[in-house]
């Protein structure tokens, strides 16, 4: 398995972290169903750098467990299994607000909060908002299926999506 580890350390650089102290913190999200340190931690700034992640991993049979912000209450980016957390925190552009189909272009790691500002900018709306808005992502509002208050009139995350990369 250092096979891998060694191939993410020269893949992403200091953008592959292994120190204790970076295990802990992405070991654990903000639900208190413990700490479950993985052995590396893959810092993607591309689609390109996550598909490279997830070969290396396959190729061993290495757990890959994808996370957001480590916002959630649910445990869902506990990497219990061990292996790579694939984080998306550094993808946080929106690329696209399409007015004319109601459409937005966004990268996982966008804060909840700035994608509804920005479409608000443009006199739209983004219904769901979970309760840690303004510290969450998108995508962990997608892999959670977040929704909050207003998901009993307008749905979940999940009625707002129409693809993934």
């Amino acid at each position: 398995m250092s096979r891998s580890y060694n191939a993410l350390e020269r893949l992403l650089g200091n953008r592959a972290l292994r120190c204790p102290e970076d295990l802990e913190r992405y070991g654990k999200d903000e639900s208190d169903l413990g700490v479950y340190p993985p052995e590396a931690v893959a810092l993607v700034q591309s689609v390109e750098e996550a598909q490279e992640v997830l070969r290396l991993a396959a190729a061993d049979g290495i757990p890959v467990t994808p996370r957001g912000l480590g916002s959630g209450k649910t445990g869902g980016a506990l990497p219990v299994e061990g292996g790579i957390v694939l984080s998306t925190e550094r993808l946080k552009g929106i690329r696209e607000i399409d007015e004319g189909n109601l459409l937005a272009v966004v990268e996982p790691g966008v804060v909840t909060g700035d994608l509804q500002t920005a479409v608000e900018e443009r006199c739209l709306f983004y219904p769901p908002d979970p309760a840690s808005l303004d510290v969450c992502s998108i995508g962990g509002n997608v892999a959670e299926n977040a929704g909050g208050p207003r998901a009993f009139k307008y749905g979940v995350t999940r009625e707002y999506v129409l693809a993934l990369d």
